[in-house]
């Protein structure tokens, strides 16, 4: 019988320094491993080779360019060197987080017979629709794409229904629902801060708050066509942008012509500091259309602030009845504005805590973990940091 838990090695690409939901997906399933007596070793790419010990366990950076045009992303491009370093490790069982360049990955487990599964962060087609590729030919492209991602691995691990569905239109039957979380002791309402409110809103305003990626596929200008459409119509609406992002300088540059009151932050590195941000707007706006989880709106709602979201995306079937769903363009997110914004703030910011908290890490570790069939083993408190 065994005595300890297993080697869980994981491989992403696209995390940058300035990227947020998938960083701290990784993160928290690494320390959720850890907690559970497993050896989780993440494998990431990055300017230089780095191996560290931290509160997620082994995270080792390999060299791999910068994606033009993406503002930081990178990838690891160099298949015998993370080859090598898979054989090294000797993992128990192997976690992939992108089906486009690491796919391949899935063949290596299979000579080496390892048990492996792919995590789906996003919805191939979505993604192939906002940068502009037409809905058949996006769905077709998917569609291959997915049949040869199902085929390459042990189980496909999609965060909600939403994610799944492109897996189910092509009869993969290795399919495994395993939901993300949110921290609920780091997000909390009671971070909301009066004194940060007053530096971005006068007391009779509304702050209106983005958290994303500054990227086509995020879709960030329609918060700024939601945050036009509230002024036009009398609404005394500004907007604190926090992420950044390759389409920040077109973004900057609209908001000085239009004269609309936008804060740009950039990437808030603080997670304290981005939990008050959180806590302290009025409605958070999540118009990202491909999203297949969107743990940044979820952050929101466990701080106490409600969310509109794109009813193209997962995030309907995340935030229930405690937030509001719009269209993909600015009038509709409005609308949603407009109609949070008419609830009782103490109903509504009640509310999206109480949706939030169906939405714990130790739930989605056990999930993650049952898609590994790995189960859990008594194991020291980690130690290093995060």
């Amino acid at each position: 019988m065994r005595t300890h838990g297993l080697r869980i090695v994981r491989l992403a690409n696209f995390v940058a320094p300035a990227s947020g939901g998938l960083r701290t997906a990784l993160r928290e399933l690494g320390r959720g491993y850890r907690a559970a007596g497993h050896d989780p070793v993440l494998i990431v790419p990055g300017d230089r080779h780095t191996d560290r010990d931290m509160g997620q366990g082994r995270v080792i950076t390999l060299p791999g360019p910068l994606l033009p045009g993406t503002g930081g992303y990178r990838v690891l491009m160099d298949r015998h060197r993370v080859a090598r370093l898979l054989t090294e490790l000797a993992p128990d069982r192997l976690e992939v987080s992108d089906r486009t360049t690491l796919r391949w990955t899935g063949r290596w487990a299979r000579r080496a017979r390892v048990p492996a599964v792919m995590v789906s962060h996003e919805t191939a087609d979505g993604v192939l629709r906002t940068w502009g590729v037409p809905e058949t030919a996006a769905r077709r492209a998917a569609d291959a794409l997915n049949a040869r991602t199902a085929h390459a691995y042990a189980r496909v691990v999609c965060t909600t229904e939403f994610a799944a569905r492109e897996f189910v239109r092509i009869g993969a039957r290795n399919l495994v629902r395993a939901p993300l979380g949110v921290d609920l002791a780091e997000r909390h309402p009671a971070l909301r801060d009066p004194g940060l409110r007053a530096r971005y809103a006068r007391p009779e305003q509304v702050l209106l708050l983005t958290c994303t990626r500054l990227s086509v596929e995020k879709r960030p200008g329609t918060a700024l066509d939601t945050l036009e459409v509230l002024r036009v119509r009398g609404v005394p609406a500004v907007l604190v942008v926090a992420g950044d992002g390759p389409l920040r300088p077109r973004l900057e540059q609209r908001a000085r012509e239009r004269g609309l009151p936008v804060a740009f932050l950039g990437h808030v590195r603080d997670r304290a500091a981005l939990g008050a941000l959180q806590a302290t707007a009025d409605v958070c706006l999540a118009p990202g259309p491909a999203e297949t989880f969107g743990l940044a709106a979820l952050e929101a709602m466990a701080c106490g602030t409600p969310v509109v979201v794109s009813a193209s995306s997962a995030l309907p079937e995340v935030i229930g009845s405690a937030g509001a769903t719009a269209a993909d363009r600015g009038a509709s997110f409005a609308d949603g504005v407009a109609a949070l914004l008419a609830q009782p703030e103490a109903a509504r910011r009640a509310a999206a805590r109480a949706r939030a908290e169906r939405f714990g890490w130790t739930a989605a570790v056990e999930a993650f973990l049952t898609a590994h069939d790995a189960a859990a083993f008594p194991s020291p408190a980690p130690t290093g940091v995060s």
